[in-house]
């Protein structure tokens, strides 16, 4: 069994006891969206609002802030 600060790629998102997962306040009315939660150490999980329970991409602060960066700036508008 792993434990929340062996956090790892594809794990159960179940498996990160006590994080606080946030949406955007952008999300759908169906709940469909991305969810993120910063874990201890500073690396930060993503899942699935629809699959609370399934797995969870774990990325470090570098990664993120690139992506939010790349977000910011539009290099994903082409996606939706």
């Amino acid at each position: 069994m792993h434990h929340a600060h062996r956090a790892y790629n594809g794990m159960a998102a179940a498996e990160l006891r006590g994080v606080v997962w946030q949406k955007s306040r952008h999300s759908n009315s169906q709940g469909s969206c991305v969810e993120f939660a910063k874990l201890p150490g500073g690396n930060v999980a993503v899942r699935n609002s629809r699959h609370p329970e399934g797995p969870a991409l774990v990325y470090t602060p570098a990664e993120i802030e690139a992506l939010l960066l790349g977000v910011k700036d539009g290099e994903f508008d082409h996606l939706v």
